[in-house]
């Protein structure tokens, strides 16, 4: 999710005014936390996770049929992965915060990609292990339905905290298809389920909820419009009242979708199955961990004036954290080609979501 945009093109970045500058620092700070939040869900969803499962594409079926796939793609996507970091810093050397904000995008999606592809790595190398037994899949996918939920909440909290002036069309507008994107993918996904499952109860219930959801997020989206069209706190706060009516209501959906019954059984890995899993996921939380260390440093660039005591340190964790990145690099691909890791399960500053 990107946040409020300056509006200006490559081109006049390079010829920024003072006020440009402070607008252009202030986006990157905001796309910051939310490209972190972004990256630490998926990590904590999908690498912290005590149930090994398959992670499926948009359409429903696996991300890969073989491991050696898996592999490949997730190799290019380190490959990718170090690109975006140079530009990165060679963008902030240059001053051009417009640009690092944009990277930061790309860079965000492309270690969600990478996220996924390694879980679902992790799997398929774990099942070619002797005694190993592979999930039996559900009605309702579990990580595609809870981070939809944590998704919609943190949106309708930069909604929430976001100061009134910093509401720009820009941010509205990308806030509201973010939370439009997410409430298709979970009214999707219930649909499917409701027209698959066996009981009455369910059936119906599937219906209600997103019924329900789809009344609450029409609301909400209504007084987003309204701020657009005339920002005050007054039409804010309305956002603020309509939001915890449509959290509640996504909320209540997740939950029911995500009951035991609905969910299949998740793989039974052996012995063997489990050190190759864990090898693999270490190789991805090293890199997950250093991209959100860089965006920290980021951040702590974007939030003060080049003339601090402090940003001599700044650039040097942020310069650390790059370095970081490469090595978690290489640590993944070491990992994913010999299905071993010379440590253990990085520690992680982080705690599973459910």
């Amino acid at each position: 999710m990107a946040s409020g945009g300056s509006g200006k093109s490559a081109s006049e970045v390079s010829n920024v005014t003072p006020s440009g500058s402070v607008q252009q620092r202030k986006r990157l700070s905001s796309i910051c936390d939310s490209c972190k939040m972004k990256m630490q869900l998926v990590a904590d969803l999908l690498l912290l996770s005590s149930e090994t499962r398959p992670v499926m594409a948009a359409d429903g079926v696996p991300l890969a049929d073989t491991f050696d796939q898996c592999r490949d793609t997730v190799i290019a996507r380190t490959k990718e992965l170090s690109i975006l970091t140079h530009d990165i810093q060679s963008q902030l050397n240059m001053g051009r915060f417009t640009e690092v904000g944009d990277r930061l995008l790309e860079l965000a999606d492309l270690v969600v990609s990478l996220t996924e592809c390694s879980a679902h790595a992790a799997y398929l190398a774990a099942l070619e292990t002797l005694g190993s037994q592979p999930c039996l899949p559900g009605l309702v996918d579990r990580y595609k339905v809870t981070r939809c939920r944590h998704e919609v909440e943190q949106s309708c909290s930069v909604l929430r905290i976001t100061p009134i002036l910093d509401l720009t069309p820009q941010l509205l507008l990308e806030l509201s298809q973010h939370i439009s994107t997410n409430l298709k993918t979970l009214t999707d996904i219930s649909s499917l389920a409701s027209d698959r499952s066996r009981d009455r109860f369910a059936k119906e219930q599937f219906k209600l909820s997103v019924k329900s959801m789809a009344t609450s997020g029409t609301a909400f989206l209504a007084c987003v419009k309204e701020v657009k069209t005339q920002p005050s706190e007054l039409t804010r706060n309305r956002c603020v009242l309509f939001s915890a009516a449509l959290v509640q209501s996504v909320s209540a959906l997740v939950g029911f979708a995500t009951e035991p019954q609905f969910l299949g059984r998740p793989a039974s890995i052996s012995s063997e199955g489990k050190g190759v899993q864990t090898a693999v996921l270490g190789g991805a939380m090293s890199v997950v961990s250093a991209c959100v260390l860089l965006t920290q440093g980021l951040r702590d660039v974007a939030q003060h004036p080049d003339s601090s005591s402090k940003m001599a340190d700044y650039r040097e964790r942020l310069r650390n954290s790059a370095c970081a990145v490469s090595d978690g690099c290489t640590l993944l691909t070491q990992a994913l080609r010999e299905r071993s890791s010379p440590r253990t399960l990085p520690p992680v500053n982080s705690h599973a979501v459910n």
